[in-house]
């Protein structure tokens, strides 16, 4: 396993000149051929953030950004967090793409203003987006957690995040953004109060992570988790499990070059897969919900296979005694899965089943399709069937998240 945090500390993970900073021309606003929702974009926390919404005796530790070297820098609770853009490279060339840009006058201003942020989704032809966080709060919150030892400051501070979420952020455009909480793990009764308090709030998903033993937690398999896993379930909130929300990402040698990790980079979501399904997390909460988010399609069908052959001897294990589905149909009843470009893969999408497939954008990142999302569409599975171009591209989206789409726009995607 890489660590991520490493990774953003070695200056040579790719060659870009860090001395350039070009914004390329706006692209040219594409139709929206297919109505579009993206299950995974990413926000940008703007330094104003957390201002206002932190509690008075908090006010020295309050997350901010400040000026370092030419650089912005997050600020919280003493501790310095240089990475105020991670890899928020759209709209720039390829050759500046790194894992930063370092302020936020680098990078396209979509990437942390919620107004730009919906001119460039009609740019692309995105009608609604999912948003998980960046890097202070990390992929899923946890390092707004884990980098204090005062948990009643970590709470304030997730309750915060979720706050300016709901009230700046997709709450600025409800019929635009679906809203996706930041969990708090390091109580999980408290944090399952928390996830009925914001699904009150309009919550609909929470972002959590994929292993949360390698953030120094309990392990899936122990059911210390519970308390939140059975919120969800009752609220309806799902689950995502954005790849890299471990603060790892599978690697091999030491000394593989970083196009290694990038490749790989999909892997975890497989490992995570498998780790969830047999916690039997889905199985002890049947109507719960779990998203593996940017991890591709294209391995599910190779797990499908490998589960059903395991059949054979899994009694030889123990740990599925008792239970009356097998892991394949649990696998295919409780888990999503997101596809960014996966063109090969959609030829086993009945393997997979088309009412569990999302397609994701991923703003602004460097694997984003952004600004070309509806040309991507059209090349990978404008050939499909109506049908299950329609599941696909935004009715599972609508349904699972709970996400209405106006009968304007089902029927125009072109509508506003």
């Amino acid at each position: 396993m890489a660590s991520i945090d490493e990774l953003l500390q070695n200056t040579a993970f790719t060659v870009a000149d860090r001395s350039k900073v070009t914004f390329l021309p706006d692209p040219p606003r594409q139709p929206r051929k297919y109505t579009f929702i993206s299950v995974d974009d990413h926000i940008v926390e703007p330094p104003d953030a957390f201002d206002g919404r932190m509690p008075a005796k908090f006010a020295e530790q309050t997350p901010r950004v400040v000026e370092r070297d030419g650089s912005h820098v997050w600020i919280y609770d003493g501790k310095e967090f240089p990475n105020v853009g991670f890899n928020a490279v759209v709209g720039r060339p390829v050759d500046e793409y790194s894992m930063e840009p370092s302020r936020f006058d680098d990078m396209r201003r979509g990437s942390w203003d919620i107004h730009e942020r919906i001119k460039d989704m009609d740019l692309s032809g995105v009608y609604a987006s999912l948003c998980f966080p960046s890097f202070l709060p990390g992929f899923a919150g946890q390092r707004l957690q884990l980098s204090t030892k005062d948990t009643e400051l970590a709470l304030a501070a997730t309750r915060a995040w979720n706050d300016w979420n709901i009230e700046a952020w997709s709450g600025a455009y409800p019929d635009r953004m679906i809203p996706c909480q930041l969990p708090y793990f390091l109580d999980p009764e408290v944090g399952a109060r928390e996830i009925y308090r914001n699904a009150e709030r309009g919550f609909k998903a929470v972002t959590f992570t994929e292993a949360p033993h390698l953030l120094g937690m309990p392990s899936l398999h122990t059911g210390h988790w519970d308390p939140i896993m059975r919120a969800c379930e009752e609220t309806g909130a799902v689950i995502n499990l954005h790849i890299g929300s471990s603060g790892t990402s599978p690697s091999t040698a030491p000394d593989a070059p970083p196009d290694v990790v990038g490749v790989l980079f999909f892997g975890y979501s497989m490992f995570s897969a498998v780790d969830w399904l047999y916690s039997r997390i889905p199985v002890r909460f049947p109507d719960i919900k779990i998203v593996l988010s940017e991890g591709g399609i294209g391995w599910v069908p190779g797990l499908v296979d490998r589960l059903n052959h395991m059949l054979s001897y899994h009694q030889m294990y123990g740990t599925w005694q008792g239970i009356e589905l097998t892991p394949a149909e649990v696998l295919l009843r409780n888990f999503y899965f997101c596809a960014v470009e996966d063109p090969s893969s959609f030829a086993l999408r009945d393997v997979i089943g088309v009412d569990h497939i999302f397609l994701e954008q991923d703003y602004p990142h460097c694997d984003s399709t952004w600004p070309h999302t509806q040309r991507t569409i059209e090349e990978e599975i404008g050939g499909l069937p109506e049908a299950d171009v329609r599941k696909m591209t935004w009715e599972n989206a609508s349904r699972v998240y709970r996400h209405p789409v106006p009968p304007a726009v089902q029927a125009d995607p072109d509508a506003y």
